[in-house]
């Protein structure tokens, strides 16, 4: 029995390590995103296509960011939802760019803090 449920498993491409089974359409569509913190920049974060691949970032974005937390791995599907990015320009800018910023979000002019 045990040969008939990792036959099942594969089958469903959960093999990473064997492309011919891993050739679904949601398989092909995830992206590993690898999420750090700024240490500098409060509530900014930087998502990286591989993991400490600190090179990817422009050398004057590294210095403003300064040092970087790493914050969790995260599998970026087209379903999936994202607290306060569009998980599709996530992966757009992953593929094009290996990296993207999320900054700090602005605050809402209609909502006054002496009121």
């Amino acid at each position: 029995m045990p040969g008939v449920i990792a036959m099942r498993v594969s089958r469903m491409g959960h093999f990473p390590h064997n492309p011919r089974l891993s050739t679904g359409r949601a398989q092909r569509a995830r992206m590993q995103a690898y999420v750090y913190k700024s240490q500098r920049k409060a509530d900014t974060f930087v998502y990286l296509a591989a993991r400490d691949d600190f090179a990817r970032l422009p050398e004057p974005l590294r210095t403003q960011l300064g040092d970087l937390s790493f914050v969790l791995e995260v599998a970026l599907t087209p379903e999936r939802k994202l607290a306060r990015e569009d998980a599709d320009v996530v992966r757009t800018n992953l593929a094009s760019r290996g990296f993207h910023i999320q900054f700090p979000p602005q605050p809402d002019p209609a909502i006054r803090p002496d009121a």
